[in-house]
């Protein structure tokens, strides 16, 4: 794909962003385009969001969990940015008509204390750069027609992020086995969805440092202050205005959002 193209297709991205509609597929348009060049597309749509007055707050990491590869058909994790105008605290309602085609998804969120920046981050690094941890959602959402996607489309739509949701715990990532806690994530109070931290690449710090040294090759770093979400523990649930989501991961507590 030539290089004339990418600032184009950023612009279309965000623009497809602000009316609520969706574009064909970057990859059945471009069958050439790298993921390499897909980043650069996602660098222009941020660019747009932050020129509109928006500010990064975080990173997120996508397609960590075998049960979201298999349901996407991408087999390779992602990363994309958070911004402030993503963020939604415990219990809020997000209206559903902001979306596209949303899915909910039950992660685990870093707070981070200390800058991490690659090449070399472990998982003990950041454990000990981690102010603390907490239930969260993503409520992922996609640009791209009908989610019909390949690694290249969802780099380049920001790792199909929509909007995410805090919980209001902050718990020591010391206290808890972040491999082995278990998730229940339900909609209108039935569960459908369960999951253990171990989804995300092993071990939701083995993910977060994944992205450190990702972006540490890129000379980006995960910044002191930041929020990291570390990938879905379970598949990704369809949802819709009326829906009203809670996930409970183990030692770590809950989270809720409702759509209006």
């Amino acid at each position: 794909m030539n290089t004339e193209s990418i600032d184009p297709l950023g612009d279309e991205l965000y623009e497809a962003l602000q009316a609520r509609r969706v574009v064909e597929p970057l990859s059945a348009r471009h069958p050439d385009i790298g993921i390499e060049q897909a980043y650069r597309v996602q660098q222009r749509m941020l660019a747009r969001r932050l020129e509109a007055g928006e500010r990064v707050i975080g990173k997120k990491i996508g397609v960590t969990s075998q049960a979201v590869m298999d349901m996407l058909g991408v087999f390779q994790p992602d990363f994309g940015w958070l911004t402030d105008g993503m963020v939604y605290n415990e219990g809020e309602a997000v209206p559903a008509a902001s979306l596209i085609q949303p899915k909910a998804e039950g992660e685990i969120a870093f707070v981070l204390k200390k800058t991490l920046k690659g090449p070399g981050v472990t998982a003990a690094d950041v454990l000990a750069a981690t102010e603390g941890v907490m239930a969260c959602f993503e409520i992922v959402d996609s640009r791209i027609r009908d989610w019909k996607i390949k690694i290249q489309d969802t780099v380049a739509d920001n790792a199909s992020c929509g909007v995410f949701v805090l919980g209001d715990r902050l718990v020591d990532p010391r206290e808890v086995d972040l491999g082995t806690c278990g998730m229940v994530l339900e909609k209108n109070g039935e569960i459908v969805a369960t999951g253990a931290g171990a989804a995300a690449l092993g071990h939701p710090a083995n993910a977060v440092a994944w992205l450190a040294n990702t972006l540490g090759a890129l000379d980006i770093a995960l910044e002191a202050g930041e929020v990291v979400l570390s990938g879905s523990l379970a598949a990704m649930v369809p949802v819709k205005a009326g829906d009203n989501l809670r996930v409970t991961i183990g030692g770590i507590g809950g989270c809720s959002v409702r759509f209006i």
